[in-house]
């Protein structure tokens, strides 16, 4: 008997007492917001708890080397303070002073210089979202008024400074813009004198062929200027430009390009001029026209004489500079990825003994203009770039800036890089940089290859930044290769990949893989293979060559296609890279840069793929990352697309770097099968 109570309501009646009885329903875990300016495709969302995790290895700054004050002993470094957005240009006062923020805006400032007579005003360059469109601006002190100098239009640098007034070199080259739909312009430099206090009295100096021009240095007397002409990475030449009548002669190679009947051609080599001597008689330079490796060298400007300063070395002098009274030469020496410092004796070209630094690979070199105290950066794997000073006079070292990193990282236990080798398809030795994580860590540990850009560049001694989350937290290795074409190893194995070699770098990432499975450490089956730029290409190229030895591809602004990257690169750099890759106005050419192309095998990509681009590259086109996404998804394949409207070639913003690592921690441990 149901007492008058029918069979609906008695079931409505317990399910409500059900449901006051059940526990309440969990909580959506909190997510972050991507940043407004990042275009998402295929990313889930980001757990707030991701995030909080992650910080400490997000949160570090270091400090770049900008310019020395022409009367004190004062600087200008580049810092992107913590909780900042982008790298701004800071004064600091002495060794360790609290660096005085100069500039604070939205775009990243990282180059600059004093007026050199009384360092009244800066001169600083600037683009904007990432479009390497640089301006020069006047930053006036102490009011830090900044006033535009130059054409918008254009894309400017400013080279060098005249000695016995305020006046500058200017180099300024026209823009297409053709991933935007702009037209493809020709391209001439054109070489201004400018005194930014006066800048609508500027006046040409020389109209110059092309790109890939750069005023390098002045006489000490004002009336000449040596003149850097980039044909590629592995070919240059060095005039000499009158600065009173514009005319100008190329004086390395010494030999024209049409050598008379008898007369040997000059060889292919690379010729970086970097300072006359006190007297200007004598160009100091670097140059690997005697051997694989840039070595020091002196030019006699009367006679023509090519003198080597020093035994050749085994190694790249990557960098020369010398101090203002002219007695002492700094070098930077690339010793298989770490840089060094040595000092030569201008006079009698003998080295000094080796200063005491700390540990680790300097960055670049400044002396002083008015004494012999030298500026340098210094970069190891306890944390990012710092400024220190060398006082040649007494040898001692004073440090000038202090990294800002996170206080819950602890930097003493990162783990240092080894460099580790293999044997590649034909013969040859390829090394690269091994991080291996903590020995907490059990088992064979998952890898990320991580391949650099250029192809002319190399993977170098140095901090990891965010990537200690993956080694340190999640037990992956890092291994950096430095692939034939890379420099550093000698201008032969730096022209290995040239044209219709360009897949022989991708089998040395084949041997790789042979390699790790040799390691007993390191597991073959959970490989992801990254890169950006030329990097990014070969990260796209080993998915479609090796699907099945990998877990998973990273592309950071890379290129997926040679032929459209050719077409629609910005001119000024289009013809350098011609030499590179192969020119597709050749129909032989064109058809192997197609045939090479990861979009053209785009079907073969089996295994995820992340891509990351900004859509303001001039470099790579973002039009480069938009075609392969679109291919690869066609196919099934899963893809993490993420794009940055205010971004160029490569994440600047710390604010979108972040979430790029956020994305690329849970694309790891997805492809890797690693759990929280």
């Amino acid at each position: 008997m149901m007492h008058g109570l029918r069979w609906p309501t008695l079931m409505l009646a317990a399910t409500l007492l059900a449901a006051c009885a059940a526990p309440p329903p969990a909580a959506t875990p909190p997510v972050l917001a991507p940043p407004a300016a990042l275009l998402l495709q295929g990313v889930p969302p980001v757990p707030q708890a991701l995030a909080d995790a992650v910080a400490r290895y997000t949160e570090f700054a270091g400090h770049a080397f900008v310019d020395w004050h022409p009367g004190r002993r004062e600087m200008l470094v580049s810092h992107r303070p913590l909780g900042g957005n982008t790298a701004q240009l800071y004064r600091v006062a002495g060794p360790l002073a609290e660096p005085e923020a100069l500039t604070d805006g939205a775009e990243p400032v990282t180059r600059a210089w004093y007026e050199p007579r009384e360092g009244r005003s800066i001169v600083l360059m600037r683009g904007v979202g990432g479009d390497e469109v640089y301006q020069l601006y006047r930053l006036d002190l102490p009011g830090r008024q900044q006033t535009l100098l130059t054409d918008p239009d254009q894309r400017h640098s400013l080279d060098t400074w005249l000695h016995r007034s305020s006046q500058a070199l200017v180099s300024s080259v026209p823009l297409d813009r053709t991933a935007q739909g702009g037209k493809r312009a020709a391209v001439n430099t054109t070489l201004w004198l400018m005194d930014p206090a006066l800048p609508g009295q500027r006046r040409v100096l020389a109209e110059l062929p092309g790109g890939g021009w750069q005023a390098s240095a002045v006489s000490p007397d004002d009336r000449q200027a040596a003149l850097l002409h980039h044909v590629s990475a592995g070919e240059s030449e060095i005039w000499l430009l009158d600065l009173a009548s514009g005319q100008r002669r190329r004086v390395l190679p010494t030999h024209p390009p049409a050598n008379p009947p008898g007369v040997a051609p000059a060889p292919v080599a690379v010729y970086a001029p970097g300072q006359f001597s006190a007297n200007g008689r004598t160009l100091y330079l670097t140059s690997d026209r005697d051997g694989e490796f840039r070595e020091l060298m002196a030019l006699d400007l009367a006679s023509g004489a090519l003198q080597r300063i020093d035994a050749p070395l085994p190694w790249d002098v990557e960098d020369s500079q010398r101090s203002a009274d002219g007695s002492l030469l700094a070098l930077k020496v690339n010793v298989d990825g770490n840089e060094t410092l040595r000092l030569i004796d201008a006079r009698t070209l003998r080295e000094h003994a080796a200063p005491g630094l700390p540990a680790g690979s300097v960055g670049r070199l400044q002396f002083h203009p008015r004494d012999v105290l030298l500026a340098f950066s210094l970069a190891n794997t306890q944390g990012p770039s710092q400024v220190y000073s060398l006082d040649a006079a007494t040898g001692s070292v004073a440090q000038w800036t202090r990294a800002r990193l996170h206080p819950a990282l602890a930097t003493a236990g990162l783990t240092e890089q080894q460099i580790v080798r293999w044997t590649s398809f034909d013969g040859r030795g390829i090394s690269g940089l091994l991080n291996r994580p903590p020995a907490r860590f059990s088992g064979r540990r998952p890898v990320l290859i991580n391949i650099h850009g250029g192809p002319e560049s190399q993977a170098k001694i140095g901090f990891q930044g965010r990537n200690n989350h993956l080694l340190q937290e999640l037990g992956i290795a890092i291994l950096q290769p430095n692939v034939r074409g890379s420099s550093g190893y000698g201008k032969t194995f730096m022209a290995l990949d040239n044209g219709r070699l360009r897949e022989d770098a991708v089998k040395d990432i084949g041997a790789l893989l042979d390699w790790i499975a040799t390691q007993p450490d390191l597991d073959p089956q959970r490989v992801v293979v990254a890169g950006g730029s030329y990097g990014g290409y070969m990260s796209l190229a080993v998915a479609t060559i090796y699907p099945e030895r990998i877990a998973g591809s990273i592309d950071v602004v890379g290129i997926s296609n040679f032929v459209s990257f050719l077409e629609n690169t910005e001119s000024y750099r289009r013809d350098l890279r011609r030499v590179e890759y192969g020119d597709e106005r050749d129909p032989a050419m064109r058809e192997i840069l197609q045939r090479i192309s990861p979009l053209s095998r785009a079907a073969r990509i089996s295994r995820p793929l992340m891509v990351v681009q900004g859509k303001n590259d001039p470099r790579v086109p973002f039009t480069e990352a938009e075609q392969i996404v679109a291919q690869v998804r066609a196919k099934g394949t899963p893809v993490m697309y993420l794009r940055a409207e205010n971004e160029g070639h490569g994440f600047a913003r710390k604010e979108n770097a972040d979430y790029q690592f956020y994305a690329t921690v849970m694309f790891l441990r997805q492809v890797l099968g690693l759990t929280e």
